[in-house]
């Protein structure tokens, strides 16, 4: 038996105009999302071929060196060398150059001006704000070799951030709030001024202000300037991402003797404070206690902490490198006892060639590492630039970044 067919279902005019307001809603959020979102006024030019290792560096250094180019980079704090090529950074644009030549390989260009920019994971980390300029919140991750786009994340740190990475972590710094990832750009920790908190009163110590900080062998290290202490505070996170990120998992917290400190580095197992009046460095361990208080051949006057809260230091596989200002002091790497002094030099240097190179007035000294003694200077003129000086190297050649400027060297 045939059943008679079933009349379609029959449209009222008024759904016909609900369904029309719900499309017209949705392309509208779709166009106002493309033209406030990250992507809309970016311009991304990726290299087309993979970039060529420098030569490797020569087993000493050599007598001279010779300047092969120069690029401004007033958004990068420090040189950006990572794979085959090297970063800088100016005004809304990075670029990716070859190590050698500095001819541009790649860009990536935003309408706004850099936060700041660093490496970090063998990839180059760009920060730029917020549409307002309020916040320093849109980081994005470029691949160093070929400069495309990879994991970015949303901040919560203010202008005059600064961007630190070291191993596993990298830290985004403002004076009031600290937030730690992963490679993958997820947040692993939120310390301080949390803007939107999943919960209330999990923050240990609001309203402190973070003056000093230093991260290494996954431990993130503070001081902190908090209104209800006398003194300044030393607490030490672990940002591994166990756990919720506004919960901070805290290894110790403990009071200094003083105001005015400075972190200088975190081991596995201790960590260096830089004590004012007169200068002394008082070594914690893992619990907070002091194993150590040795005195420092340190102008009282280079003893504050530095205005966007990272010391000056640099590293190799046995020491750690801190500039104070007028000189560098090496510190053992893991128990974080000073070594030895140099004095009047223009940057904490750089291994290379077997030496540790310290930047002077004169040029580059050849340093024994495990002594402290000066073998030899290699001549190089600046042109006049007597600030501090930061050396990166990548296979034979010497970056240095001279203010908003980085100058690339190589032997003569």
């Amino acid at each position: 038996m045939l059943r008679a067919r079933e009349r379609p279902e029959r449209r009222r005019r008024g759904d016909l105009a609900v369904a029309a307001f719900l499309v017209l809603l949705v392309v509208a959020v779709a166009v106002g999302y493309g033209l406030s979102s990250p992507a809309a006024n970016t311009e991304s030019v990726p290299a087309t071929s993979p970039g060529v290792q420098p030569a490797p560096a020569p087993d000493v250094p050599p007598a001279a060196l010779v300047e092969a180019w120069r690029a401004p980079s007033a958004a990068a704090p420090v040189p950006v060398v990572s794979g085959p090529g090297v970063v800088t950074a100016a005004g809304g644009t990075v670029v990716g150059r070859d190590a050698t030549t500095g001819a541009e390989r790649w860009t990536y260009t935003r309408d706004r001006e850099l936060c700041t920019v660093t490496e970090g994971f063998g990839q180059v980390l760009a920060l730029y704000p917020s549409a307002d300029g309020t916040w320093c919140s849109e980081l994005t991750a470029l691949a160093s070799d070929l400069g495309t786009r990879g994991p970015a994340s949303n901040l919560d740190v203010r202008p005059g951030a600064r961007l630190a990475a070291s191993g596993s972590t990298a830290v985004a710094s403002s004076a009031d709030y600290l937030e730690a990832m992963r490679s993958d750009l997820v947040t692993t920790l939120q310390y301080g001024a949390v803007v939107a908190p999943a919960q209330p009163d999990r923050q240990p110590r609001p309203g402190c202000t973070y003056t000093s900080l230093a991260v290494a062998a996954g431990r993130l290290g503070v001081i902190e300037d908090c209104p209800a202490d006398a003194a300044d505070r030393l607490t030490v996170l672990r940002p591994d991402g166990t756990g919720d990120a506004d919960t901070p998992k805290v290894e110790f917290s403990v009071p200094l003797a003083t105001r005015g400190t400075q972190l200088l580095a975190v081991s596995a197992d201790r960590a260096a404070v830089l004590l004012p009046g007169p200068p002394e460095l008082q070594i914690l361990d893992r619990e907070g206690d002091q194993v150590g208080l040795i005195g420092l051949d340190v102008p009282e006057s280079e003893v504050a902490p530095p205005a966007d809260r990272v010391g000056a230091t640099a590293g190799d596989s046995d020491r750690v490198y801190w500039w104070s200002g007028s000189r560098t002091v090496a510190l053992d790497r893991s128990g974080l006892a000073p070594v030895w002094t140099l004095r009047d030099t223009l940057g904490a240097g750089v291994e290379y060639g077997g030496s540790w190179l310290l930047p002077t007035r004169a040029g580059l000294a050849v340093v024994d590492p495990v002594r402290g003694a000066v073998l030899r200077t290699i001549p190089v003129d600046r042109g006049g630039f007597a600030g501090p000086v930061v050396l990166a190297a990548d296979g034979q050649m010497l970056y240095e970044q001279r203010g908003d400027e980085l100058v690339a060297l190589r032997p003569a």
